[in-house]
C-alpha cells in the first residue's frame, strides 16, 4: 500500500469514520471489477493522475504503459502492477502509486425476493459470505421470508446454484453452507410456505407454515373452533401431482404441506 493511501486510511480511522479492521479489510480483500470507478495517481507525477473505469475486460488505460490488466486484483496489487510497468518501462524511477476506489459497480451482488431491502450491493471485501449480504439487505422478512435461500451465479465459468437452509446451517453449526459471494452472483429468498383455514374456527385465514407443523397445531394458529365446530368435521383440501385436489380425512398428528387448506365443518349434533 502506498504511502498517501495509509496516510488517508489512518484520517479515517482517526476522525472515527471506519475502523481500523475496515481500513484494513477494504484496501486488503476488494478485488477490482468491471465497471469500477478508479481514481490512480503518482506522487510528485500529477500529470499521472487519471480517473477511469475498469473494463469489462478487467483492463485500463494508463498513459505511458497502455492496457493494465487490473479486474480481480486487490487494490494493493493494483498499485504495484502499475508501478512495476511504470519502473520498467523507465517512466518513473521510483513510481509510488496510489488507487483511491471512487465507486464501486463491478462486484456486486443481487439481493431480492422477501427481503427487507432488495436491491444490489456491493462486495467490500474479498470474504464476504452469504450471511453478510443478506444482513446488508436487512435480512429475510420475519413474517414472510423463506428459511431456504437460492444462490446462483457463475463458478469457474460454469452456471452456479445452490440452496442453502439459513436455520438449520446455524442450529446444526454447519457453516461451510455459508460460502463466499462473487460479483454477479443473485441471492433470492423467496416466500415462505403458507396453508389456508376457514370454517368454523376463530380466526380464519392464511398462515405461515412452519417446519414440521402439525394439523392439530396449525388448527392452534386459527385459535382453535368455534362452539359449532368439530375436529370430526376437519378436512384438507390438497392439491396433488397431477394437479387435482385430493379431500383427505388427516390424522391430528399428520404434517400440514404447503398450500394446505384445513376446512372445519359445523357440527350437525
Amino acid at each position: 500500500m502506498s504511502y498517501l493511501n495509509r496516510l488517508l486510511l489512518c484520517v479515517l480511522v482517526t476522525f472515527g469514520l471506519i475502523t481500523g479492521a475496515q481500513a484494513q479489510g477494504k484496501q486488503a480483500d476488494y478485488r477490482l471489477g468491471a465497471g469500477d470507478a478508479i481514481k490512480i495517481s503518482v506522487f510528485q507525477n500529477p500529470d499521472l493522475t487519471v480517473e477511469t473505469r475498469v473494463a469489462e475486460s478487467g483492463s485500463v488505460t494508463y498513459p505511458l504503459i497502455g492496457a493494465v490488466q487490473l479486474g480481480g486484483l486487490s487494490i494493493a496489487d493494483a498499485e504495484l502492477a502499475i508501478a512495476s510497468k511504470l519502473r520498467e518501462g523507465g517512466f518513473v524511477q521510483k513510481p509510488q502509486v496510489n488507487i483511491l476506489l471512487m465507486q464501486f459497480k463491478g462486484n456486486q451482488v443481487s439481493v431480492l425476493g422477501m427481503v427487507n431491502r432488495p436491491g444490489r450491493y456491493p462486495i467490500e471485501t474479498g470474504n464476504t459470505r452469504l450471511t453478510d449480504m443478506l444482513a446488508t439487505a436487512g435480512g429475510a422478512i420475519p413474517s414472510g421470508g423463506a428459511d431456504v435461500i437460492i444462490l446462483s451465479g457463475i463458478r469457474d465459468g460454469k452456471a452456479f446454484r445452490q440452496e442453502i437452509d439459513i436455520p438449520a446451517m446455524f442450529i446444526g453449526g454447519n457453516t461451510d453452507l455459508d460460502i463466499p459471494v462473487a460479483g454477479g452472483d443473485i441471492i433470492y429468498v423467496h416466500r415462505a410456505p403458507v396453508f389456508y383455514i376457514y370454517g368454523e374456527v376463530q380466526r380464519g385465514g392464511s398462515y405461515r407454515l412452519e417446519r414440521n407443523m402439525s394439523v392439530l397445531q396449525g388448527l392452534a394458529q386459527g385459535a382453535g373452533l368455534t362452539v359449532r365446530g368439530t375436529e370430526r368435521g376437519l378436512r384438507i383440501h390438497r392439491r396433488g401431482p397431477d394437479g387435482k385436489v385430493q379431500i383427505i380425512s388427516p390424522e391430528k398428528s399428520e404434517l400440514i404441506q404447503p398450500d394446505d387448506v384445513l376446512y372445519v365443518q359445523e357440527s350437525f349434533f
